[in-house]
Order: C-alpha cells, then sequence, then structure tokens
C-alpha cells in the first residue's frame, strides 16, 4: 500500500500601501513571498508512463464539495484554466518524481496560475500529494490540518484540479481561488466616487464636484505599466492639492488612511483615474487607482 505524502501553501494578494502627496505622487509596490518549496521523493517510476487521471479529477471534486458541505462552506467550481496549472504542476512533479510547490526552474504559485486563466484572484492556495486513489487521497489530505484548512476555506470558490498517473502512482494537485468579479475602468470609478460622496456624507462635508480628466486614466496606467505607485513628474494630478494613488481588488472601499484625505473641509472637487493591469507584482491582476482631491 503505497503512503499517502502531502504539501500545501496558500498566497494571498499583497497590496501596496496607499500614498497620499501633496501636490505630486511617489511610492513604490511591494512583491509577495515566495512559493514555499519541498523536496520529498517518492519511490521511483518511469516518467514515460505519466497520463492524466480525469476520472479522479472529478472524484476528487466531489469528495471536496461534499466535505465542504458538511463543514457548512459552498461549493468549490471547476475553472478550465486552474486545471490546466494544476495538470502541467502535476506532469512536472511526475517527471521530477518529487512534490514541490515550485520545482527548479518553475514559477511560482500565483504565476503559474495567472499563465492559465483570466480570472482575477484575491487568494490562492495550493495541495499536493502523492496517494493510489482519489478516496485515499481526500482521506490523507483531509487528516492534514493545513490541507484540511485549503480544502474546507469558505473564501476559495474556484479550483483546478490536476492527476498524472505515473505506473501505481499519482500525483495530485489541486489549486485554490477566490475568483473576484470584474469591473470595466468606468465601474471602478463609479465605485471609488460613491465610495468618496459617503465618506464627505459622514463627515458632514458638503459634496465635491466631480471633474473627469482624461490624463487621469493614462496617469493610472502608467502606474500600472511601471509596476509601482509613481506618477509621471509631468502629469497635470501634480497641480492638485493632494493625490492617492493605491492599488485595489475592491474598489468600494478605499483604502485605510484615504478618510482623512477625503473628508478635508478645504477640497471642492476631484477625479479619479483608474486602470486595470498585470504585472509581476500582481500576476493576477489589480486595480490601479488616481485620486485627485482638489
Amino acid at each position: 500500500m503505497l503512503l499517502g505524502f502531502l504539501l500545501s501553501t496558500s498566497v494571498a494578494t499583497v497590496q501596496p500601501a496607499t500614498r497620499l502627496m501633496a501636490s505630486s505622487a511617489a511610492g513604490s509596490g511591494s512583491a509577495g513571498q515566495p512559493a514555499q518549496k519541498a523536496t520529498l521523493k517518492p519511490a521511483a517510476a518511469k516518467a514515460s508512463d505519466t497520463s492524466f487521471d480525469v476520472q479522479t479529477e472529478q472524484q476528487l471534486l466531489a469528495f471536496a464539495n461534499q466535505s465542504r458541505q458538511q463543514a457548512g462552506a459552498p461549493p468549490l467550481t471547476m475553472d478550465a484554466g486552474l486545471s490546466q496549472a494544476a495538470r502541467i504542476h502535476a506532469q512536472a512533479m511526475a517527471r521530477a518524481q518529487r512534490l514541490s510547490h515550485q520545482l527548479d526552474g518553475e514559477p511560482s504559485l500565483p504565476q503559474r496560475l495567472a499563465a492559465t486563466t483570466q480570472l482575477q484572484l484575491e487568494e490562492e492556495g495550493e495541495n499536493v500529494a502523492l496517494d493510489y486513489d482519489a478516496q485515499h487521497g481526500h482521506e490523507h489530505l483531509m487528516h492534514s490540518p493545513r490541507h484540511r484548512a485549503n480544502l474546507l476555506n469558505s473564501v476559495y470558490n474556484v479550483v483546478g484540479l490536476g492527476v498524472a498517473r505515473n505506473g501505481e502512482q499519482l500525483y495530485i494537485v489541486q489549486d485554490f481561488g477566490s475568483a473576484l468579479p470584474k469591473y470595466s475602468a468606468a465601474e471602478v470609478k463609479a465605485h471609488v466616487a460613491a465610495a468618496v460622496t459617503q465618506i464627505r456624507r459622514q463627515a458632514g462635508q458638503p459634496q465635491l464636484q466631480r471633474r473627469d480628466w482624461l490624463f487621469a486614466d493614462d496617469a493610472a496606467c502608467s502606474m500600472a505599466q511601471a509596476d509601482k505607485l509613481v506618477l509621471p513628474s509631468s502629469t497635470k494630478l501634480a497641480e492638485s492639492l493632494s493625490v492617492l494613488t493605491y492599488t485595489t481588488l475592491h474598489p468600494e472601499t478605499l483604502p485605510g488612511g484615504a478618510d482623512r484625505a477625503v473628508a478635508g473641509g478645504r477640497l471642492r472637487s476631484f477625479s479619479i483615474g483608474a486602470c486595470f493591469g498585470r504585472t509581476p507584482t500582481y500576476p493576477s491582476g489589480t486595480y490601479w487607482v488616481v485620486v485627485s482631491l482638489a
């Protein structure tokens, strides 16, 4: 009987701190933590024997959703893109005859998932295991606290499953994600404007006039292209009293520290620039936002 081997990891999207500047903007993003590595090497098997086990993948999904239902967590939806990433990684582990979240020369988990899916993910997690059938694989995962936590995490709503069969061995990969709704730039700006209005109302301040400056979106996109919270020195936004630059996956909520700036008594108007961008810091993408207050 083949002993089950397990590894798990989880990744939360890292958002750089909000920048509040007088007259001009400057800042930089912060990179996420590297994925974990492992060097567990199970019994040898020929890489040429590797094939995908679709039936086991479907069984693992059924077992996972059954356990989630019992725990009161919403079901996981299978995503083709995440499953592609899981299969690629499962096959790579089978060929290397090793369990790992990042084999030598392989991209990190967020980068692997972003390469195969268009989902906008706020959090990602992964379980990898070596077993011999779906039932025992699921049972072994559920008996491990970290793997169980990934399987029952109510934040996750999508999953990709990859099972590479190498003889009697099954290399199992479960790639979890928290997928968010996608917004257009106009929708992002509408959410931000509503948040600004709410803050002003709660502070007892008059509503600000919203001004649509065409170069505001260009400024936000320039930050995305640079992967930094830095505005071009030539931008007219520098003429404003203050400028907020930040990244977000939840445009309906302003970042911490923005309330005080937005509630200022001398303000009369504001403008918003927004741009969606996938960058090395944000492989799955994020919204880059510029709020100019005058």
